[in-house]
């Protein structure tokens, strides 16, 4: 609980509390944010698989067929459930992402502190979080050529 509470719940306080405390300052970095976040978890991830190379070239491929598995059953559960509630396009696609894309960052972080004698622990948040770009970009593509098929069907469907 007071790993979750460093790596989540400390940092979301944090930013909320510096962005009405410097709301300027915020304001002119909040633009190259993501950028930032996108590096930190990409270094994170090659860090892991770079450390990992030899034991992801002996069960690698199992748990890369693990979290392909993870990944595809997430996206299509989600579009699945989000269809049988009657959400529209946007929304069932939003929700499929939503359950097919996990927080990997979050995952590797935990496992990094809380399995530290098994470095092996953080090696499915990795592979995951580099699976996601791939399967996320794929999916997007074939949900925006579905609508165009669909005739650009309205959000509210």
């Amino acid at each position: 609980m007071a790993s979750v509470m460093k790596i989540v719940l400390f940092p979301v306080v944090a930013g909320l509390v510096l962005r009405r405390a410097a709301q300027r300052a915020v304001r002119s970095v909040v633009d190259f944010c993501p950028l930032v976040s996108v590096l930190g978890i990409a270094l994170i991830v090659g860090g892991i698989i770079a450390v990992n190379a030899e034991k992801i070239a002996e069960s690698g491929l199992l748990v890369l067929l693990l979290v392909f598995l993870h990944n595809g059953a997430g996206l299509v559960i989600g579009l699945g459930i989000a269809s049988v509630l009657g959400l529209s396009y946007a929304g069932r696609t939003a929700v499929s992402i939503e359950v097919g894309m996990q927080n990997s960052g979050l995952a590797v972080a935990l496992a990094t502190i809380n399995f530290a004698a098994s470095p092996l622990a953080t090696l499915p948040g990795a592979l995951f979080s580099a699976w996601q770009n791939i399967s996320g970009a794929l999916f997007a593509g074939w949900r925006r050529r579905e609508r165009k098929k669909l005739g650009n069907v309205p959000t509210a469907l």
